[in-house]
């Protein structure tokens, strides 16, 4: 993740790289019948979680207001969330990939 302010003619500083799957080979062909099925904790973890998210990040604009700094572990966090709802969209909406996606805001 990056803040400085993007450029509209240049390269991003931020990109999502993903290998295109094999579907014939990487993807088993039963399980966008059950994945929305599997995923349904992730959601309601991620419900809370963006609830949270939302409220650190009103907290976190006055700290960058009053102090000039985004606090690391509010960044962290805002991130964390970020990272994990991404992993359970290419789960389980996208239909990326069959590995299930771990409870986990790290990367």
């Amino acid at each position: 993740m990056d803040d400085r302010y993007p450029s509209t003619d240049e390269a991003q500083a931020v990109h999502l790289d993903a290998d295109y799957p094999d579907a014939a080979r990487d993807l088993n062909r039963w399980m966008p019948l059950v994945k929305w099925f599997l995923a349904i904790p992730h959601y309601f973890v991620l419900v809370f979680l963006w609830i949270a998210a939302f409220f650190v990040v009103i907290i976190a604009w006055f700290a960058i207001v009053f102090t000039g700094r985004y606090p690391r572990g509010m960044f962290d966090f805002v991130e964390g969330v970020l990272r994990w709802s991404v992993r359970v969209t290419a789960y389980a909406i996208v239909l990326y990939t069959d590995d299930y996606p771990p409870f986990s805001l790290d990367a």
